[in-house]
């Protein structure tokens, strides 16, 4: 029966060179992404036997923690689809066991499979000071490569059995970015430390409780054998053992699950009332603005867009406290570099619309109506975000003088932001997710359009807000007061401008180029 799911799953790798020129081209870009970084991480590994051994192991078992914990997690976040799903065996008399199993030996064969087996033996290299420790190196990596390919075997089965359902997998997807986020500051901070030298600091006491879990303990255990801990080391063995033996158990018991049970279906919910419709004034740019609110109160492709914006500021100040900048610094960034983020969320907003769009473009001469309803959903997040957030900021700060110039700043990159994107959007709507798809697929994209737009609407909002923020710059390191307040005037006059000059213009392009818009949004 092995031999039958090896011959199913050879025969899936060989229908993948079966697609268009395109897709073949990302694919060999991909395999010769997966060979590189193979060769460099076993290049890597086998360069340090003869390094310090307390360098190494902080190395080896933090990086094999969190290699260990994507293969076990990413199949779960990101529902990536199961071409072996064993509910696609059921019908066939195949008993539990055997399923088990057999899907369990073809899971080696896939490229991050036999990239992770490959590397986990280099660590033999890596620990060969002696013989008994190479054998220890031998037994570890062999526990280690065997739980992140069936724990990740594991986790796929979860998803696919478990977030069936769209809205399941587009809050998987959205943890699943931000955990992403959350690892780069991770990788950051470990590059300024030159990856664990810190001296018995941070990273080692890191590693030490790495070395405990399922996640780490068979990395740890080569590295307690080489400082001649040979009883740790070998406890260590047996909660890596003791872990693939559960993932294992896990293993069977789902399958056996997934035989006898139906996959479940997504119930439609049932809405009353008119919603925003109800509340907002019965205009067209009342109805654009409740059409946006309804968009971003329900539609997962703008809640990706909200996670991301409170967590890339917040983690680059992490960051920058990290490598030493004073406090009452970095406290002051937060909510501008939000603001970024918030005021650039509509340069392409109108190709989420998607076929939708015509109900603008029919109405006619709706441009005005457009471009300041789709700011509504912003400016309610900003005003709440701008005024408390500012207090909060040069609270921690202890700078009570640099409210004005936190205001103005951040006010000014939201409306900057907003007067841009509202010409952006009529003049380069760019392919966008469809209605309905996961909110982190993006359509392809001819030409450059998506490029051009995303960045000089990005560019553009940081080069209109730069004379506010040079007057807080020079204010809050200056000390004095009146840069502070020209900083806060400064900012609201040239957002205002840039504001009321965006919707004019962006206005203007709507009304001219309705069929162009229309056009481009058939073509996402």
């Amino acid at each position: 029966m092995v031999a039958e799911f090896l011959r199913l799953k050879f025969r899936l790798l060989g229908n993948a060179t079966k697609r268009s020129t395109s897709s073949l081209i990302g694919l060999f870009i991909a395999l010769a992404y997966a060979v590189i970084m193979a060769v460099v991480l076993i290049w890597v590994l086998t360069g340090l036997n003869d390094d310090d051994p307390d360098f190494v192991r902080n190395v080896v078992v933090i990086s094999g923690s969190f290699v260990t914990a994507g293969f076990l997690l990413v199949p779960v976040i990101f529902s990536v689809p199961d071409r072996m799903d064993p509910r696609a065996f059921a019908l066939y008399g195949v008993s539990d066991g055997r399923i088990a199993s057999g899907l369990a030996v073809t899971a080696i064969f896939s490229v991050p499979s036999l990239v992770i087996i490959a590397v986990s033996l280099s660590t033999v290299v890596t620990w060969s000071r002696s013989p008994g420790i190479a054998f220890i190196a031998v037994v570890a990596a062999v526990l280690g490569a065997v739980t992140c390919v069936l724990g990740a075997r594991l986790s796929l089965s979860i998803a696919a059995f478990v977030f069936d359902t769209r809205r399941a997998r587009e809050i998987g997807a959205v943890v699943g970015v931000l955990a992403l986020f959350a690892v780069v500051p991770g990788i950051l901070l470990l590059m300024l430390t030159q990856w664990g030298r810190d001296g018995g600091g941070f990273f080692s006491a890191l590693e030490s409780i790495l070395g405990w879990t399922p996640f780490g303990a068979a990395w740890a255990a080569p590295a307690d054998a080489a400082n001649g801990e040979w009883v740790v080391s070998v406890l260590k063995l047996l909660i890596a053992a003791a872990t693939l033996a559960l993932i294992w158990l896990a293993w069977r018991g789902l399958v056996s699950l997934m035989l006898v049970t139906p996959g479940r279906q997504e119930l439609a919910r049932e809405q009353s009332g008119l919603g925003w419709f109800g509340r907002t004034p019965t205009t067209p740019t009342g109805a654009v603005a409740a059409r946006s609110l309804t968009y971003w109160g329900r539609d997962a492709r703008y809640y990706a867009q909200l996670a991301i914006v409170p967590f890339v500021p917040l983690l680059t100040v992490i960051v920058f406290a990290f490598v030493g900048v004073p406090a009452q610094y970095a406290a002051l960034l937060p909510v501008p570099l939000m603001c970024v983020f918030l005021g650039w969320a509509v340069h392409n907003d109108v190709a989420f619309d998607n076929t939708a769009i015509w109900l603008h473009v029919v109405a006619g001469r709706l441009g005005v109506a457009d471009r300041i309803g789709r700011m509504i959903p912003i400016v309610l997040i900003a005003i709440p975000l701008i005024g408390i957030g500012s207090f909060l900021s040069i609270l921690f700060a202890g700078t009570p003088d640099a409210l004005p110039a936190v205001l103005g700043v951040s006010t000014c990159l939201v409306l900057t932001g907003l007067g841009l994107g509202s010409i952006f959007s009529a003049r380069f709507p760019y392919a966008a997710t469809r209605p309905g798809d996961s909110a982190f697929t993006q359509p392809q994209s001819t030409g450059a359009t998506s490029v051009l737009a995303q960045t000089f609407s990005l560019l553009g909002t940081l080069v209109f807000s730069a004379p506010s923020v040079i007057l807080a710059v020079m204010g809050v390191f200056g000390g004095d007061i009146g840069y502070l307040w020209a900083s806060l005037w400064t900012g609201l006059a040239v957002g205002g401008v840039v504001l009321i000059g965006g919707i004019a213009w962006g206005a203007h392009l709507f009304n001219v180029r309705g069929p162009e818009i229309l056009a481009a949004a058939q073509r996402n």
